[in-house]
């Protein structure tokens, strides 16, 4: 790793053409052409959206930079200055330009009576609705340190009044992680101030990131951009914002639940109307229907662009179908009584015939999406060709902006279609057992002739501007010979091209990201854990055996074997453990006659070495672990763990453990 990160601008000249340098190129002429052409494809006199996007603007934060205690900077409203310019560079997909010009608009916003938003300080939104004597406040951002920020800027310009109840929309983190930056654990705890979610948001807020987390934190990385510097020819944008802040992700959790499919609640003097949709956007979702205000709280169901069927960051596969079906409800339910929709991403749709339509179009788009995908599947194609045969949504829903591929894609959503029915593999047997991707591309890279001819037609190729192509044969270079500076640059300046091109914002952010490891190596960032004490603090039990499962390795463990007995005092729960066969499974309410050793101790000191306030050595020699039994037992387990690299490779091979 030490050779890759200390690459230099010498080790990578000579790739092609331009590439010669460590830093970002510019446009090829290629690249130029395909952005012109995008202004003859999409509305771009239709500026509906930038007037939405700054109706009710009252204020902006009176600084643009928000701070954590320790002084990093958690939000910069200043980095996307430079998209202040009417027209994109030649480094930016035009249509991408104007998503990330509309997210943009940042401060605090009134939607209608008594609803106010704050927007563009994170990646989400937080809705704020005024009560009779209290704030009800919905999905409280990402960190902390923006939630209260975005808080304060409301109570500069609206009464100083208590919050009463938090709202989680959903189980995904940007909506509830800086819910300690506007209400104390102690106040939810006494009741005092309601916390409210759908039905399961706790196992699903903390368990969709755990047992994959490491290699999806990584993914993430590269998903969101959050390694590249902020400028034309880096990030530019998210698609659903600008990016993700950098603060510390908290979590409370919920002590009410709406379980219904429907319910309806007076809070404060506001009633609201919670519509489960479970098993979209994400597994435990929820909208709010204010009838008294009109207003609609799409949570994220409908946002401006077409979102993930399957996140790149890398998650379950979602149902398009059921994801059509809630929405399909909703516009039944809701559309006919609201005069305006607001979702915990974007900006709001005013008038009802305009809210109609959006529910009715993103409706159509994901069920287009699910049975165009499975049409194609039941003729034999295979995912790629469905990806190229889904290129783009019929008209007049392709032109609609909301419908755009600027988070979610055509592309990766048809596959994940294909993926979520019948799964990785294509039937074709000679894909059953092909060989790794290091063998494959040194054998690959051999039958063409070596090195030298590859890339000499590699280089004809990007000239030509087969970026695509070049990608991918390039790729074989680089994988069978990580060292290969040539190829390294060539395949740098090749993902670089194909990300300025591209509309997605995830896509973009991808192809930079591997350019920029390509030329500098994995940044030091990139080691940084990414798991907050509040969110191993809420895994359950179960979870935690089930995350030392997935760390055991077996080549460690081959030949041994021993039972455990686990005993937490605080909960009144017992845990049987086995290991045998290089796999480590549990018995809930179960304990071993004659176990291996026994282990007593409290969740809270389980939560303080998963935190890593402390030592398993040191738990148990300050009396805070009990130990019955072979007292080597349970050491010698966790000796046999892998600790996971949030560092490892992606656009060059991984290294060998």
């Amino acid at each position: 790793m030490k050779g890759i990160a200390a690459l230099g601008l010498a080790m990578l000249a000579g790739a092609c053409g331009l590439a010669g340098a460590a830093g970002p190129q510019p446009a090829q002429p290629a690249t130029v052409q395909s952005n012109k052409a995008w202004l003859e494809r999409l509305p771009f006199g239709d500026r509906q959206d930038f007037e939405d996007a700054q109706r009710g603007f009252i204020a902006k934060l009176d600084s643009p930079t928000i701070n954590a205690a320790d002084g990093h900077v958690v939000w910069d409203g200043n980095a996307y200055a430079f998209e202040s310019a009417a027209a994109a560079p030649p480094t930016v997909n035009p249509s991408l330009w104007r998503q990330a010009q509309l997210n943009n608009a940042a401060g605090l916003f009134q939607v209608t009576q008594r609803l106010y938003q704050i927007r563009g300080i994170d990646l989400a939104n937080m809705t704020i609705v005024e009560g009779d004597t209290g704030l009800i406040l919905i999905d409280p951002l990402l960190s902390m340190e923006t939630a209260h920020a975005g808080l304060e800027l409301y109570f500069k310009h609206r009464p100083r009044r208590p919050v009463v109840a938090v709202v989680y929309t959903h189980s995904h983190v940007d909506h509830f992680g800086g819910v300690k930056g506007v209400i104390n654990e102690a106040d939810a705890a006494s009741g005092k101030v309601k916390v409210i979610a759908p039905a399961g948001f706790m196992e699903e807020a903390v368990s969709e990131n755990v047992l994959a987390g490491n290699a999806m934190s990584r993914r993430a990385q590269y998903m969101y951009g959050a390694l590249l510097p902020k400028s034309p020819t880096g990030q530019v944008d998210a698609g659903l914002g600008k990016g993700l802040s950098r603060g510390t992700v908290t979590l409370i959790a919920p002590n009410e639940s709406i379980a219904k499919a429907v319910e309806t609640r007076r809070i404060d003097g506001i009633d609201i109307e919670f519509q489960l949709t479970p098993g979209t956007e994400a597994p435990a979702e929820m909208n709010l229907y204010f009838p008294q205000l009109r207003a609609l709280c799409i949570a994220e169901n409908a946002v401006h662009t077409q979102h993930n069927l399957l996140t790149l960051r890398g998650a379950k596969v979602r149902d398009a179908k059921v994801w059509s079906y809630y929405l399909g409800e909703t516009l039944r339910r809701y559309g006919g009584k609201s005069d305006v929709m607001l979702g915990q991403h974007h900006w709001p749709t005013w008038g009802g015939e305009r809210v109609s339509r959006l529910l009715a179009d993103q409706r159509d788009m994901y069920a287009y999406l699910n049975d165009q995908a499975l049409r194609l599947v039941n003729q034999g194609f295979t995912p790629m060709e469905i990806a190229e045969r889904l290129q783009r949504l019929p008209e007049p829903l392709a032109s609609r902006w909301y419908a755009r591929d600027y988070y979610g894609s055509i592309s990766h959503n048809g596959r994940a279609v294909y993926q979520r029915y019948l799964g990785y593999y294509d039937a074709n047997p000679a894909n059953l057992n092909p060989l790794p991707p290091v063998e494959t591309a040194r054998k690959t890279i051999a039958w063409m002739g070596g090195p030298d001819a590859v890339l000499e037609k590699a280089k004809a190729a990007f000239a030509q501007g087969d970026y695509r192509w070049v990608a991918q044969i390039v790729n074989q270079l680089v994988f069978a010979d990580p060292q290969n500076q040539a190829a390294r640059a060539l395949q740098a300046d090749t993902l670089e091209q194909l990300g300025y091109q591209s509309e997605n914002s995830t896509w973009r952010n991808a192809y930079l990201t591997g350019a920029q490891e390509l030329r500098q190596g994995v940044s030091p960032l990139a080691r940084k854990g990414t798991a907050s004490a509040d969110l191993v603090q809420a895994l359950t039990v179960p979870m935690f055996m089930d995350y030392l499962a997935v760390r055991l390795n077996a080549d460690k463990a081959a030949g041994k074997a021993m039972t455990l007995n686990w005993t937490f005092t605080d909960l009144g729960e017992k845990y049987g453990m086995n290991l045998g066969n290089g796999a480590l499974t549990y018995l809930a309410d179960f304990a071993y006659d004659k176990p291996t050793a026994g282990v007593t101790l409290t969740k809270a000191v389980l939560d303080q070495i998963g935190t890593g306030r402390i030592t398993l050595k040191d738990a148990i020699q300050q009396g805070q672990i009990r130990i019955s039994g072979d007292p080597g037992a349970v050491a010698s387990l966790f000796g046999m763990l892998d600790s996971f690299t949030p560092s490892f490779n992606i656009v060059t091979p991984v290294a060998a453990q």
